[in-house]
């Protein structure tokens, strides 16, 4: 028992001074980008060491994707977190569960405003569209499974069209003046999908494997 609670405080430890380098970095990526960013800056403003940041991450290109990945499960988390309460109000169609999760994940897009564009606007890491490029393909296919199309070429490419409108609409929610004009990029990005639903919704539906 004594041992799994020493377990359980260094690991709420370890997390709780990743989180610090994560809030910092967030901070100083956002001011000045990928490649004018310091290592030192970010340790000042987490209040640790140089040591610790290269314990916990490796490097400042390795925090960079650390940020990404929190980032991209938060954004993941809101719209599934939507997706599920849809479901258990006993919303069972596919498209409308679709626009549930895509109201939630173009809605913490605000939030995250600075991170969208240090991630999709800004200067990278090596090796960091690559990543961006494979998670945009497992994207694709989660969108595909909640769909719950077909498989066919045609299908692949409307559920593709669908998310990278999502990645778009994303993009220019970021770039609001106000969170209220936010709020109506959503609403106007919910109409067009509405609209998107109508031209596409019997292809992507229909089975045109044979």
């Amino acid at each position: 028992m004594r041992s799994d609670g020493r377990a359980a405080r260094q690991w709420s430890s370890t997390e709780q001074t990743r989180a610090q380098f994560l809030d910092a970095a967030r901070a100083v990526f956002a001011e000045r980008g990928f490649a004018e960013a310091s290592v030192s800056e970010v340790v000042e403003r987490a209040g640790s060491s140089v040591g610790s940041l290269y314990h916990h991450f490796g490097g400042k290109a390795e925090l960079f994707t650390a940020l990404w990945e929190r980032y991209r499960d938060e954004q993941q988390a809101a719209a599934a977190a939507a997706v599920a309460d849809a479901k258990a109000n006993g919303v069972a169609d596919p498209f409308e569960l679709f626009e549930a999760g895509a109201r939630a994940y173009m809605s913490a897009a605000w939030g995250n405003r600075d991170m969208v564009k240090v991630f999709y606007d800004g200067d990278s890491p090596p090796g960091f569209q690559k990543l961006l490029r494979v998670s945009s393909k497992k994207w694709v296919r989660d969108n595909f499974r909640l769909l719950g199309a077909p498989d066919s070429p045609v299908n692949r490419v409307l559920v593709a069209l669908l998310t990278s409108f999502m990645g778009d609409a994303r993009r220019e929610i970021a770039s609001a003046r106000s969170n209220k004009e936010a709020r109506q990029m959503v609403e106007t990005m919910m109409a067009v999908l509405a609209r998107l639903r109508t031209v596409i919704e019997s292809d992507l539906m229909a089975d045109v494997s044979g």
